[in-house]
């Protein structure tokens, strides 16, 4: 955040989109160890959490000058739907996403904060997920995963509006739907 305030004067938006999954097949809870629950919990809720507190004075700063201040949290449908790599993925997603609406009601007006929660895009981390993909292609409405730009645009729809803050964005190409 030091950095980011010395090279550009201010700070106007935060994206968390650090985030980390691991494959446990729900059905086996004893493979979902103390040590996933941790590590989960630890990279996608209480990062996102010490990276909004850390920014908070700069953001506030930002918003002085007229404007909210934005942040984005990079979340997963799992977080909506019983879904997921993995229960404790799932549940960090759904704990991200309640943080956001708290966090919401506790920053406004100076500071908006939102989330996405995408389904399957296609990046090299999805490309050998052939089940998702066939799920994607064969039950979604769109009949795709989503490209990492349909899920910038939706970022920068969150960051460009001055109103929008404490929603949890489903960009799922409609599976929510099936």
């Amino acid at each position: 955040m030091q950095e980011a305030v010395a090279r550009w004067g201010h700070l106007d938006v935060l994206i968390n989109n650090a985030g980390v999954s691991r494959v446990v097949p729900h059905s086996d809870l004893a493979a979902a160890t103390e040590a996933i629950w941790h590590e989960l919990h630890d990279v996608n809720v209480v990062a996102p959490f010490r990276l909004v507190a850390e920014a908070e004075t700069a953001l506030r700063q930002s918003a002085k000058k007229g404007r909210s201040a934005s942040v984005v949290n990079i979340s997963s449908h799992a977080g909506v739907r019983p879904k997921g790599a993995s229960i404790p993925y799932a549940a960090s997603k759904a704990a991200l996403n309640h943080m956001t609406r708290l966090l919401a009601a506790t920053l406004a007006p100076d500071i908006r904060v939102n989330a996405v929660a995408p389904g399957l895009v296609d990046t090299p981390l999805t490309a050998e997920w052939t089940a998702a993909q066939e799920l994607w292609h064969e039950r979604s409405p769109m009949r795709r995963a989503a490209r990492p730009e349909d899920i910038a645009q939706i970022v920068a729809m969150l960051v460009a509006s001055d109103y929008v803050t404490g929603e949890i964005i489903i960009a799922d190409g409609g599976l929510n739907l099936t």
